[in-house]
């Protein structure tokens, strides 16, 4: 089934002026679904699921966040946090006039989806959690993204040549995940440094006092054998949480290579956020008929 794709813009103030933030709409009506990318890369990975998920009736909107994709990369670190991540999120959500929707991610995009939950309980209705990154992942990240903060900082050539290198080639003469790398690849060394630092530097995730407290439902999903997402995190998320389910993936290739089993996992569980009647706006909970 086609589905309508459409592009969009807003401005955003933010702590180093008036920012720009890009999103693709996949899909018309009400039940919005808004999916957030992993650190660094593209809205654009999303692309498969959101089209999936509008083929179903759904209105997903996919969002590059401040720093990432085809959104304004401002190189001070001050620009960059969870918080403001999370902000940036209720700021779509306003922009478009969703009063609610389900909110969801991979890796950074999981966390943010926290933090809107968190932020604006009310706009929620539910959370699609992939890969969260919390304390099990502390040594791992650092060891992973370490590296590469030193070289933006202090070798800023090499994230240049590596953006000369890979730019030129032609996304659509690639695979769909050969093009999405390359789009991560596409980093400017004085942003790329700010992001990582501002992340990095500020608090990763909301408190599990917090998390706690978050009663829309969530589908957590985790993968085995993956230091930087570790599945300790994601089933420790899952038990936080009031209302989640947790669903173990076979790997984390298993949504990128061979999508139908966690597709429909996904399809299955906003379909229920939708078909479920959802809390009142300004209240802390969710109301179940």
């Amino acid at each position: 089934m086609l589905v309508s794709e459409r592009i969009g813009q807003f401005f955003l103030d933010g702590e180093t002026g008036r920012d720009r933030l890009e999103y693709t709409e996949y899909g018309s009506g009400d039940d919005w679904v808004v999916l957030l990318h992993g650190q660094l890369m593209p809205r654009r990975m999303h692309q498969p699921l959101a089209r999936s998920l509008a083929a179903e009736g759904f209105h997903v909107v996919t969002l590059d966040l401040l720093g990432h994709g085809r959104s304004d990369r401002p190189a001070d670190p001050l620009a960059y946090s969870m918080t403001a991540f999370g902000e940036q999120v209720v700021a779509l959500l306003d922009h478009l006039g969703a009063e609610q929707a389900v909110v969801g991610g991979t890796s950074l995009g999981a966390n943010v989806s926290l933090e809107v939950a968190v932020l604006a309980p009310e706009r929620v209705r539910g959370l699609l959690l992939e890969m969260p990154v919390l304390h099990n992942a502390l040594e791992a990240g650092l060891i992973a993204f370490g590296p590469l903060l030193f070289a933006a900082r202090f070798l800023p050539a090499s994230i240049g040549v590596v953006r000369r290198l890979t730019r030129p080639v032609p996304r659509g003469l690639v695979p769909f995940w050969a093009g999405i790398a390359l789009d991560t690849c596409d980093q400017r060394a004085a942003p790329l440094a700010a992001v990582v630092h501002g992340i990095f530097f500020g608090r990763v995730a909301p408190s599990a006092r917090l998390r706690r407290q978050i009663a829309a439902p969530a589908l957590v999903v985790g993968h085995p054998a993956d230091p930087i997402h570790p599945a300790a995190d994601a089933a420790m998320l899952a038990e936080e949480l009031p209302d989640a389910t947790f669903v173990r993936a076979t790997s984390i290739l298993e949504w990128r290579a061979r999508p139908e089993r966690l597709d429909a996992a996904a399809l299955a569980f906003v379909r229920n956020c939708w078909q479920t009647p959802g809390q009142t706006r300004g209240g802390r909970g969710r109301r179940r008929a």
